[in-house]
């Protein structure tokens, strides 16, 4: 059977519009499912960065949903670091640091983050967890390829790391990527975050420098610009224009 040139042509373009309607319907029909599964990835990292979670321990959504019975997660003014009544789903730091509005522009002191503004709401997770008790907070900053998303667990005074932990970022695995090593994540807990006055005090040395073992953090062998980022985010995080203000009434 011979089929003219229109037809095809008419057929063909029938057969794509039917397609993108099916690749159209599947993408807004996951999306709920694509959100509840960032969430979730998002909260074991939370469990993970503060011990609830051994490294390498996944745990079942129901698992998750009842460690979280015992987490509160909040939404911080950044500037003063009182708690603000906001719905903490409806907050969303990264985004808002987008507009001028909602920002203000990261100190140049900071500048080695390459995290050009900060939100004036900053979002947190206060743990209560037995055994477990702490905060956990949200950071970022540049590596050498890519912005590091991940959480830092500290004591509920705010004043030593309890752990860390990073959910995305496009390091080279190997090198960079061994931010998610748990032997490289197994130096952190016990760490000094702060001093008496709330200055930042755990710091990302070059790899074998490390001569403070109660503040200094040995960087990744052949990861150096890794290594700094990570050190230059947990300082700009915990400084008094990061989640300083928040961490001094826990003092």
């Amino acid at each position: 059977m011979e089929f003219s040139n229109r037809y095809i042509v008419f057929f063909a373009i029938a057969l794509c519009l039917v397609a993108a309607l099916g690749v159209s319907s599947a993408a807004v029909a996951l999306r709920p499912m694509q959100a509840s599964n960032r969430q979730l990835f998002k909260q074991q990292n939370v469990l993970l960065a503060s011990g609830v979670l051994a490294a390498g321990e996944v745990a079942s959504p129901e698992e998750v949903e009842a460690a979280f019975a015992n987490i509160k997660e909040v939404v911080i003014d950044r500037q003063t670091g009182e708690l603000l009544n906001d719905d903490p789903t409806t907050v969303d730091p990264i985004r808002l640091a987008k507009r001028d509005e909602s920002s203000e522009e990261t100190p140049a002191e900071h500048s080695g983050t390459q995290v050009k503004r900060l939100s004036n709401k900053l979002l947190a997770y206060e743990v209560n967890v037995p055994g477990h008790e702490g905060i956990v907070l949200p950071i970022h900053g540049d590596g050498l390829w890519s912005t590091l998303y991940g959480f830092l667990a500290l004591t509920p005074d705010g004043k030593t790391v309890q752990g860390i932990t990073f959910y995305e970022h496009l390091e080279t695995p190997g090198l960079g990527g061994e931010v998610d090593n748990p032997a490289w994540k197994a130096q952190w807990p016990g760490k000094v975050a702060l001093d008496e006055n709330g200055v930042p005090q755990v710091e990302v040395v070059k790899s074998g420098m490390a001569t403070n073992p109660d503040t200094q953090v040995d960087g990744i062998s052949g990861a150096t610009i890794t290594s700094r980022g990570v050190g230059n985010m947990v300082q700009l995080w915990l400084s008094d224009v990061g989640y300083g203000p928040y961490l001094a009434t826990k003092r």
